[in-house]
């Protein structure tokens, strides 16, 4: 019997950096649920102004983010945009691939590897 893998961990490439100036990079993604995707249709920001829905459906499956207490549309809407893209990729992965595996070329020699891009490290890694 398989098991489903419902959460998946991440490194922001860059990080988010909170009030005190401390920066967040770990962090963890669920997979979402149909109401996931519903229910960021009824926040008054969406209904304002459609662009908000992206950072209201990513503040509803990061489930953690470094040591913040709260991962809300404020957080995802004040992430550097290298960090909001790489979540962005990393919902579309989960949620329609089932998996955080990439394939890339290397640069350097043309060979083509696989890549956890949600397992994360260093940028280039």
């Amino acid at each position: 019997m398989t098991s489903l893998q419902t959460t998946f961990e991440f490194v922001l490439p860059r990080g988010y950096v909170d009030r005190e100036g401390i920066v967040h990079r770990e962090g963890t993604m669920r997979l979402a649920t149909a109401r996931d995707e519903l229910m960021p249709l009824l926040d008054p920001k969406v209904k304002e102004h459609e662009a908000f829905m992206t950072l209201v459906l990513l503040a509803r499956v990061v489930t953690r983010l470094g040591t913040l207490p709260v991962v809300d549309d404020q957080v995802i809407g004040g992430m550097w945009a290298t960090d909001l893209a790489f979540l962005q990729d990393l919902y579309r992965r989960i949620n329609t691939e089932g998996t955080t595996m990439a394939e890339v070329i290397c640069p350097h020699c043309g060979e083509t590897v696989m890549v956890d891009v949600g397992g994360g490290g260093a940028l280039g890694e």
